[in-house]
């Protein structure tokens, strides 16, 4: 048996209606899932369209405290366009920058955690 991919990644936030409205309205993922989990939880499951990989806006992780992520890319066809449009949302976005790899955006979310925005290539799985 062999791990096939990235199913779920978390995202630690602080409040996951604003989180949610923020990847979903802004970022434009779909919403996966908003659902009770217990008595004082919620799952709340956004994807960027006809991605492979969901993200979790979690609360409960007292180990990842909400702005601790950095790094997560998301890829896109015109990191131009993208950054733009997000600038236009009002998203505070640094960039574009290129290197040897691509062209690339950074920003955060409402919560700090850190985002960016590559046209790089893509990785070839079986390279």
């Amino acid at each position: 048996m062999a791990i096939t991919h990235i199913q779920l990644l978390s995202v630690p936030v602080t409040d996951q209606d604003r989180a949610r409205d923020f990847y979903v309205d802004t970022l434009g993922f779909d919403l996966v899932a908003d659902n009770p989990m217990g008595p004082d939880q919620r799952w709340v499951q956004v994807a960027p369209k006809g991605g492979q990989t969901a993200l979790t806006l979690v609360t409960w992780f007292a180990t990842m405290p909400p702005g601790s992520l950095r790094g997560l890319v998301l890829q896109t066809p015109d990191v131009d366009a993208e950054t733009e449009r997000l600038r236009a949302a009002g998203v505070d976005i640094t960039g574009p920058v290129d290197e040897e790899w691509g062209r690339y955006a950074t920003f955060d979310d409402p919560d700090g955690n850190g985002l960016v925005l590559s046209s790089g290539p893509l990785v070839d799985p079986g390279a």
